[in-house]
């Protein structure tokens, strides 16, 4: 299996060089490990992109968490299941309750994905806590509704990555007083749809990272204008069809490209390009300067790739 290459901290997880707690160690060596996993732990993620695009590597980000049989998406459950197999990057969805409280959930309704119904901004946490997720089969699971607090804090813990997309009954000022009080900054990257969002996001903070539609100069220069600061910037191409130049003329101007594969199950670039088993396609992107692929089928795409592991090796240090 080929790993996901994404923040270094991720990447010593893999090599088994966990966090070192460098008061405790009994050797000199091991005190030098823990400096060195101290440092690299506060790599900033703009550096780690810059990397990944100078040297033709890749990231994979999992839709929804990644879910799976018997792994529900927006479940830190999930996105454990598939960090255990490689993945660094998870897309989440975030929603708030009636009282405040900000969950993973994608839809309006509860009704999909959960054993409850109605409206999420309808239900108290109390009784949403005590719903069960339902995977994408319609069966049950023992998860429950996560806290975007709890995922944070599990992102820190493991090195992961969140894609925060917002959804509609919250806003980007709750969902960054989330990401500031679990000291998470590190670890999230906002996706914003209109370049008021991405304004917005960087009215909020000009050093989070973020996503926003970005196909050239002009784009990203209009965006300079509203206040995005370009180091902070990974450019979204849709997820209709390639766009090579596209990611050339952002490369040029040190901006890396994200695409996705996902979609509609049996429409979705995911399905046509796995439909022979091979997945030699998601390799041809990387090949022609993708940095981020977010896609529904995140194991599948990594065991097709090589530049996964190009990323890992040229951007450790």
């Amino acid at each position: 299996m080929k790993y996901f290459a994404i923040l270094l901290p991720a990447l010593l997880l893999l090599a088994g060089c966990g966090p070192v707690d460098t008061e405790n160690s009994g050797s000199s060596s091991q005190n030098t490990k823990g400096t060195e996993n101290a440092q690299v732990r506060r790599m900033p993620l703009p550096a780690y992109f810059d990397c990944l695009r100078e040297n033709k590597g890749v990231v994979i980000a999992a839709h929804r968490g990644g879910p799976a049989t018997g792994y529900p998406e927006n479940a830190i459950e999930t996105m454990q299941y598939n960090f255990d197999h490689g993945v660094r990057v998870f897309e989440i969805d975030i929603a708030e309750t009636r009282d405040g409280v900000l969950t993973l959930m994608h839809d309006d309704r509860l009704n999909r994905t959960s054993t409850g119904r109605g409206y999420v901004s309808d239900i108290s946490w109390s009784n949403m806590s005590g719903l069960k997720l339902v995977d994408n089969d319609g069966q049950q699971t023992d998860f429950s509704p996560p806290k975007l607090t709890d995922a944070l804090l599990w992102a820190k813990e493991t090195g992961a990555i969140l894609e925060l997309d917002r959804k509609k009954t919250t806003s980007f000022g709750n969902i960054a007083k989330a990401v500031y009080a679990a000291d998470a900054a590190q670890n999230v990257i906002f996706i914003s749809y209109t370049d008021d969002e991405a304004a917005e996001i960087a009215s909020i903070d000009r050093d989070f990272m973020m996503t926003a539609s970005v196909r050239g100069g002009r784009d990203i220069a209009a965006l300079e204008d509203r206040g995005v600061d370009p180091e902070h910037l990974i450019g979204w191409t849709g997820t209709d069809r390639p766009d090579d130049a596209a990611w050339h003329r952002n490369a040029l101007n040190d901006v890396e490209s994200a695409f996705g594969t996902l979609g509609r199950a049996g429409e979705r670039l995911d399905d046509q390009y796995m439909a022979d088993g091979n997945g030699s396609e998601y390799q041809d992107l990387a090949d022609k300067g993708l940095v981020m692929l977010a896609t529904d089928r995140p194991l599948d795409a990594a065991e097709a790739m090589t530049s996964d592991d190009m990323a890992r090796s040229a951007c450790e240090r």
